[in-house]
């Protein structure tokens, strides 16, 4: 199987229930990622929260660092269960 093909999510029901448990963590983790750069942004207009800011910082530059792991775990996964048909 080659992956990142769009078609490897339909190969089998179990392939897209993975497909869908993977995108709810992505999306997750992306949404965290904008979550933080937004807060994190926001400390900074005040000094004093200036170390909360670099924090939120560091969290988000973790959670787009993350994005990029679950597809290839995904992919990972389906290699793993091998070439299925419906």
């Amino acid at each position: 199987m080659t992956m990142f093909l769009p078609d490897n999510s339909a190969k089998s029901p179990r392939h897209q229930k993975i497909w869908a448990r993977y995108e709810v963590v992505y999306t997750i983790v992306d949404f965290s990622a904008a979550v933080a750069f937004v807060i994190g942004s926001l400390f900074f207009f005040f000094p004093d929260m200036s170390y909360q800011a670099a924090w939120l910082f560091l969290v988000g530059s973790i959670c787009f660092a993350m994005k990029p792991t679950i597809r290839l775990l995904r992919e990972l996964q389906y290699l793993a269960m091998g070439e299925t048909k419906n």
